[in-house]
């Protein structure tokens, strides 16, 4: 099945002037603006972060990156090979989840990929992660 073609939001390593942004989106995207996840915790990993779902948490901040059209298909490929995220593998670290996340422009909520901590890593993090208690990975 071929997933929807939803925008996707980052939070970590592919947002502007990270070491991860102009590898992966310059020339794959069409636009690029803030946006915040609702309902969510940021933790720090081993040089990239984790999100992890929770009500009542977060927000945790972001850009919401609308892929050109033409190079979708490769950009969603990249993005998963990146986060070594192959569906249904129980030994994904993190798992791609349509959520709704919110424009900061304009507070409207827009459907898009997230790449969540997995079950295993999310259970892990409650415990004993580190949390980003900004929400903001560039204000770590």
């Amino acid at each position: 099945m071929t997933p929807a073609r939803l925008p996707f939001f980052v939070y970590g390593t592919l947002r502007p002037g990270e070491v991860n942004h102009d590898l992966f989106l310059r020339g794959r995207v069409r636009s690029e603006e803030p946006g915040r996840l609702p309902d969510a915790l940021l933790y720090d990993g081993p040089g990239y972060p984790y999100v992890v779902e929770v009500p009542d948490g977060g927000p945790v901040f972001g850009e919401l990156v609308t892929a050109d059209p033409k190079e979708y298909d490769e950009l969603l490929a990249a993005l998963d090979e990146l986060e070594e995220y192959a569906p249904g593998d129980p030994r994904n670290l993190y798992e791609r989840v349509a959520c709704e996340v919110v424009r900061v422009a304009d507070g409207t909520a827009v459907r898009a990929w997230v790449y969540l901590a997995a079950p295993t890593v999310a259970t892990h993090l409650r415990t004993h992660g580190k949390l980003i208690e900004s929400g903001d990975w560039l204000l770590r």
